[in-house]
């Protein structure tokens, strides 16, 4: 993953979407919104695999990557089992028998297989990310991740 590294993405769910597709490949079959159910949307965070950042309202954000974040508005632990991230809108999670492409906006970045504290900041429109290496891979959120 290189630092600097920029993407625009547009959701229509309100949601920034952050997951190693290996992890959520058994969710292949479920429907394609599975995750807009708060408790499966948490449980799916809370186990490392997959990082939903709700966001204000639908349209257009830039994100971009960073090494660190001095301050972010939220961290969320995530396992990395393939060394394959996407980054992109909460509808292009694995699901309704598709998994995530870059047709449509978002980002696959390569990091090196672990667990990472995925840092946010969102500042209007643009959604600054940083994936710092961190021994834990799960979480133990009692509501859903907003930014």
């Amino acid at each position: 993953m290189t630092a600097g590294t920029s993407v625009r993405i547009v959701t229509g769910t309100a949601t920034l979407c952050v997951f190693d597709p290996a992890l959520l490949r058994h969710k292949l079959d479920d429907d394609c919104d599975w995750w807009s159910i708060p408790s499966a949307e948490l449980a799916a965070v809370n186990a490392g695999q997959a990082a939903f950042f709700n966001v204000d309202g639908d349209g257009a954000y830039e994100i971009a990557l960073h090494a660190e974040l001095a301050e972010p508005h939220a961290s969320v632990h995530l396992a990395v089992a393939s060394g394959r991230v996407f980054i992109g809108a909460g509808e292009d999670v694995t699901g309704g028998g598709l998994e995530p492409d870059t047709a449509y906006g978002g980002l696959f970045v390569d990091v090196p297989a672990g667990s990472y504290r995925v840092q946010a900041r969102r500042d209007g429109a643009y959604i600054s990310l940083a994936f710092v290496p961190n021994a834990r891979s799960g979480n133990a959120f009692a509501d859903l991740v907003r930014i």
